[in-house]
């Protein structure tokens, strides 16, 4: 046995060879370029550690880092008609559905949950921009129907985190009639006494700016969000004018009167839950004073009430 051969090179060899690093460790920054290591990025929420850019985050990320203690309980959304127009473009309608399942694991554009913010009970609902742009079909607007109603069931405060490039393309007049759908839910919610909270993050355009998005007893933003209905750059070929420097984004829209705050991820929930208890008549959230609640609690915490089919 030759233990240069056999032994000695291959354990030189392993020291020096190149080591295979999984691609979904680091994640660029679209904004700075910097370098960010994927557990530090999550721990801040997709926010830039270097230059505070807001990166795109899954409604089920914002409601673990949301909701106390990350308990929340989904909502059941009614199915809509699959391809009602028999629509195809490059792919059949259906074909892409299943694309972008396979690709986020998620079943559609929205998720709607229930659960505590400082232990002030809430329903949310969140889209999902990677999910074939956030866009609203039926189901996002059954989804958001949905919400409402358990809300009122609830009589609990709804909270819509909105993201979307507008209307689904694939399902035609049937998209642009979730519209008018959504704005009666929120006359349901009106009529009930109840808070209707709107974040906006980026991107939040066309139909979806046009109805529900735009429509908050109190309207929040991320920083340097995306909001409008027509892109800039539409608008510019339009009125061939060069628009005012940050035009459409949260800050502009805050010192024009569209928007009550822009506020940074990291304090959302403390600027959320300030906002539901002052509406609330509750007492003010005191550092502390409200921990997440534990895994026995949670049960009780969500508990449904009696009599509810859903």
């Amino acid at each position: 046995m030759n233990w240069i051969s056999n032994y000695v090179r291959p354990k030189i060899n392993s020291l020096f060879s190149k080591r295979d690093t999984p691609d979904n460790l680091w994640t660029k920054c679209p904004e700075c370029g910097t370098m960010l290591f994927h557990r530090e990025l999550a721990d801040n929420q997709n926010v830039c550690t270097n230059c505070d850019h807001h990166m795109h985050i899954t409604p089920r990320e914002r409601f673990s880092a949301l909701f106390d203690g990350g308990i929340f309980v989904e909502v059941a959304v009614p199915e809509p008609i699959e391809d009602p127009l028999k629509f195809r473009d490059q792919k059949k309608y259906p074909d892409r559905m299943k694309s972008a399942q396979k690709n986020t694991g998620e079943k559609e554009a929205m998720l709607v949950a229930e659960g505590e913010i400082s232990r002030t009970p809430v329903v949310c609902a969140a889209q999902d921009f990677s999910f074939m742009g956030g866009s609203m079909g039926m189901y996002v607007g059954n989804a958001f129907i949905a919400g409402v109603e358990r809300a009122i069931a609830l009589k609990r405060p709804f909270i819509m985190f909105s993201a979307a490039g507008g209307a689904r393309m694939q399902e035609g007049i049937l998209s642009l009639m979730q519209m008018p759908r959504t704005t009666v839910a929120i006359e349901m919610l009106k009529e009930a006494g109840l808070p209707y909270i709107v974040v906006l993050t980026h991107p939040t355009t066309g139909g979806v700016t046009a109805s529900y998005a735009m429509l908050g007893d109190v309207q929040i933003s991320e920083p340097n969000a995306l909001i409008c209905f027509a892109g800039p750059r539409v608008i510019e070929q339009t009125i061939r004018e060069k628009l005012p420097e940050g035009f459409q984004r949260a800050e502009y829209l805050l010192d024009h009167g569209m928007l009550d705050r822009v506020t940074h991820r990291n304090k959302l929930k403390e600027e959320l839950a300030t906002i539901l208890r002052m509406l609330g008549g509750l007492p003010p959230v005191v550092a502390g004073d409200l921990p997440p609640p534990s895994a026995e609690e949670a049960p009780k915490a969500l508990e449904k009430p009696e009599g509810d089919a859903k």
